[in-house]
């Protein structure tokens, strides 16, 4: 999958609360075209572009041409009346993910293609059967991360207005805001309901950290994820080359509470670490399979460990069942966050904008993890009390041995070293 100047194809399905220029892939060149588009004529380009290319050819059971009909039969005197017809017929599709933007919404929209942005700093999804709020995951060392949002939080209220009823854009239009400013979350967690005040601030995010571990199993390099933005695979390549130019023994690829992002940066970074074999396969409602495969040019073969949790969501789903199906790493943790469809994000005549589900991806096994997620290889579940010590309140334990997660990955990769090294030792 490809960024054009039509559209842009996201890995994951969800918002991020965040105010960025997107101008640099040329996302508004048809907004800002000299034909300027009537009212009626984006209502109809809304439902051509679902026509065309929504992932069921049922369109979820609904007569889409009675939709047309009834939707064009009206008169529009302004954008406002045509946004909102156009918001009433994408909600018969009863999909969260399929969404239209107005111009200041999609000007607004996070796609995760410069490395600074402003806002909160959490990824949010609309939960498919209870249509609540639900935070994905927050971006690490961001407001909302340090004030204490986690992921799967249900956001009760925004500013003290109830969130029921309410879509993932109406959501970003009430949270997002000017650098210094303040936004109050009610959230409910385990069942417990708390507010949460956050300064929204310029926040510039870097999706690879790495470094050298000493550990018991030896000299290892540690890689965290964060989001799959448009830089993560050239940030990836560095990170991978300069760790076995210091010669370390394997790997641990940390993926927990990374919401994903960008498709092609996830099979990019798969590439990175998988000689050969399938990625991941999108498959659109002619069930034509496009099918992304390994090219030869891993950057290492060593033993690899990929840490996941129920914040890892989509293209993060796409790499560690890449991994997993493929043998090429063991995962560590808990269930992932079952994310498994691929939209495309469109824009329009006017300059606002259209997300459209267009595709299911499945792991190179052939498993369709949407709803479900993947299952880690070794299961280590964190207590309340625990995720909200290392990811909250004594960030210095997070990857050390005081991580359970962690630990459990050194352990882990301590055998698959040895285990190589007794193999090689054989031949």
């Amino acid at each position: 999958m490809v960024i054009t100047k039509s559209r842009l194809v996201l890995g994951a399905t969800a918002v991020t609360l965040s105010t960025i220029a997107v101008t640099s892939l040329g996302i508004h060149s048809r907004g800002q075209a000299l034909f300027k588009a009537s009212p009626k004529e984006i209502v109809d380009e809304v439902w051509q572009i679902v026509q065309r290319q929504y992932v069921d050819g049922t369109f979820n059971q609904v007569d889409w041409q009675a939709v047309r009909k009834e939707y064009l039969s009206k008169s529009y005197s302004n954008p406002q009346e045509a946004y909102k017809s156009i918001r009433e017929m994408l909600k018969k599709l009863d999909d969260p993910y399929t969404r239209f933007m107005n111009p200041e919404e999609f000007k607004n929209m996070q796609v995760d293609t410069s490395g600074e942005l402003i806002g909160i700093g959490i990824t949010i999804s609309q939960d498919e059967k209870t249509k609540q709020l639900v935070v994905i995951a927050p971006i690490e060392d961001t407001p909302a991360f340090k004030a204490g949002v986690l992921a799967k939080d249900v956001i009760l209220k925004i500013d003290n207005k109830s969130t029921k009823g309410m879509d993932t854009n109406q959501a970003v239009a009430l949270i997002r805001g000017e650098a210094g400013t303040q936004v109050s979350l009610t959230i409910q967690r385990d069942g417990q309901i708390k507010q949460l005040d956050i300064k929204r601030a310029r926040i510039e995010i870097h999706p690879v950290k790495y470094s050298q571990k000493q550990t018991p199993a030896g000299n290892l390099g540690y890689i965290r994820l964060n989001q799959f933005s448009a830089n993560a695979g050239k940030e990836m390549q560095t990170a991978i080359k300069d760790l076995e130019s210091k010669k370390v023994a394997g790997y641990i690829l940390d993926l927990r509470g990374n919401p994903g992002g960008l498709l092609f940066s996830s099979v990019d970074i798969a590439r990175m670490w998988i000689n050969k074999g399938k990625i991941v396969s999108t498959v659109e409602r002619q069930g034509e399979a496009e099918k992304e495969e390994a090219n030869g040019r891993a950057l290492t073969d060593k033993p690899l460990v990929v840490l996941v949790d129920k914040g890892s969501a989509s293209a993060s789903e796409i790499l560690s069942g890449a991994l997993k199906d493929n043998k090429r790493a063991t995962l560590v943790g808990t269930q992932t966050f079952g994310k498994g469809l691929v939209q495309s994000v469109r824009p329009l005549e006017d300059g606002s904008g259209l997300a459209v589900t267009i595709a299911h991806y499945y792991t190179p096994n052939g498993t369709d993890i949407n709803h479900k997620g993947i299952n880690p290889d070794v299961k280590v579940e964190l207590t309340k009390e625990q995720m909200q010590e290392l990811w909250l309140h004594e960030r210095d334990k997070l990857a050390t041995l005081q991580d359970p997660q962690f630990a459990k990955a050194v352990e882990v990769i301590g055998k698959k070293i040895a285990a190589k090294g007794t193999a090689t030792a054989e031949k």
